[in-house]
């Protein structure tokens, strides 16, 4: 009986925070949609976004690596 009642207060519980972040992810799709109608570029700031939540140190190991991978494809010119 006790399993029950836990299950049953998990499962609520776990749909409630579903609801929750679908409300979520339509208020942030409407706060990109605000951005691309004053005419930012979303796709940029989705970037920022994500690049944002990186610590530093990831984020300068990743350009690194970005910059190394696009300078031996010939991308980006040698200096």
């Amino acid at each position: 009986m006790i399993a029950k009642e836990q299950l049953t207060a998990f499962v609520e519980r776990i749909e409630r925070l579903e609801e929750d972040k679908k409300t979520i992810q339509d208020d942030v799709k409407e706060v990109y949609s605000e951005a691309k109608g004053t005419g930012f570029d979303t796709k940029a700031l989705r970037q920022v976004v994500r690049l944002r939540k990186q610590d530093r140190e990831e984020r300068e190991e990743q350009e690194a690596i970005l910059d190394l991978y696009m300078h031996t494809l010939g991308m980006i010119p040698d200096e």
